[in-house]
């Protein structure tokens, strides 16, 4: 074979081919494309927002004994990335909360922890007051897309049966209503336990909001992992 036939031979023979192995580059890049979407998905940290009074803010202690503080390493101990922003006021009641909803939650807010009504029992407040303000809470961070996890709080048995009763459910019926995941009692295993609370006896010193951590934590890591 000559040497300008053998040329042509080779360039006829590249013409077809760099098409074809553009094409294979081509098609290989887009198969990568999801990988590469995951992995940057999963390199994203999950920012919440820890809505709530005392128990949230952590009475007392150092802030990296808070509640969100405790939440997010525990967390992290899981492999999440996640950051918690503690958005807790002493005093607050479900009024206060949604009052300052909209400035508590910076752009880009994965999801909310709802974590208030306890204020409003001990103020003796009509269990149909929390009920609304919680609903308008929700109701709000649903117009923004915002998933909400809600931690449940209990009236103690000297209110009386009836009040309890109007004042446990409301949380279970919102959790209900809007799809969203809850832990019924916020002090499962701390109320009325002198070990894990402050010498006032409501608010829980450092062991106790460990103790709370760890029981909330399985169910809050399957709301982080659904976020994503």
């Amino acid at each position: 074979m000559s040497l300008v036939n053998s040329l042509f031979t080779y360039g006829a023979f590249m013409s077809f081919a760099m098409p074809f192995r553009t094409g294979l580059i081509v098609a290989a890049l887009f198969c990568a494309l999801p990988l590469i979407s995951i992995a940057r998905a999963e390199g994203r940290a999950v920012q919440l927002v820890a809505l709530g009074d005392s128990l949230t803010a952590g009475y007392l202690l150092p802030q990296d004994k808070a509640l969100p503080a405790v939440l997010e390493k525990l967390l992290k101990e899981k492999g999440r990335n996640v950051t918690i922003l503690n958005a807790g006021v002493s005093g607050d009641t479900t009024a206060d909360g949604l009052a300052r909803l909209d400035w508590s939650l910076p752009e880009g807010v994965s999801g909310v922890i709802v974590a208030l009504g306890a204020n409003d029992m001990l103020r003796g407040l009509d269990p149909s007051v929390p009920r609304a303000n919680l609903k308008a809470i929700f109701d709000r961070l649903k117009e923004r897309k915002i998933p909400v996890f809600i931690l449940g709080m209990r009236a103690p048995a000297n209110y009386g049966a009836n009040y309890a009763k109007d004042f446990d459910s409301l949380y279970a019926d919102l959790a209900k209503a809007n799809g969203a995941p809850l832990y019924p009692f916020m002090l499962e295993g701390v109320a009325g336990q002198a070990a894990y609370l402050l010498s006032d006896g409501l608010h829980p010193n450092a062991e106790g909001v460990e103790l709370i951590a760890r029981k909330i934590v399985p169910q809050l890591d399957e709301f982080v992992g659904a976020l994503r």
